[in-house]
């Protein structure tokens, strides 16, 4: 299963956005409103959920700088990988899109699509918050 979020452009440069995305921390101020948690287990791993949602363990998998970070669900239970991409359009102005990418049954991915492509979506939205 793979979705995208809608391409936002952020008034910062991307190594700026890069800087910001590389600390998970930061994924918090990306998070939409109905979140019931978010805790940061290291520096590249935090675990969060939504309202009556299971929590879900993101794991930071690669980096390259100023252009893509990579998050990958810390369960096997779960295979997915979410991929923010970075596209400098000038010195204070970034394209940021979101991909998700997911290995699930066909029941399971008809079940949650909905919800996840949602999910990217305020996640792109809310990019400027950083």
């Amino acid at each position: 299963m793979n979705l995208e979020s809608p391409i936002v452009t952020v008034q910062k440069s991307s190594a700026y956005l890069f800087d910001a995305l590389s600390d998970i921390k930061n994924f918090e101020k990306l998070m939409p409103e109905n979140r019931a948690k978010f805790e940061v287990i290291d520096e590249n791993c935090f675990e969060f959920a939504l309202k009556g949602m299971p929590d879900i363990k993101l794991v930071k998998k690669s980096a390259t700088p100023n252009t893509e970070v990579v998050l990958g669900a810390a369960s096997s239970k779960l295979p997915f990988t979410l991929i923010a991409k970075l596209d400098e359009k000038a010195t204070e102005e970034t394209n940021v899109q979101l991909f998700f990418e997911g290995d699930f049954n066909p029941m399971m991915a008809m079940m949650i699509k909905g919800p996840i492509g949602k999910f990217i979506e305020t996640l792109a939205e809310n990019m400027h918050k950083l």
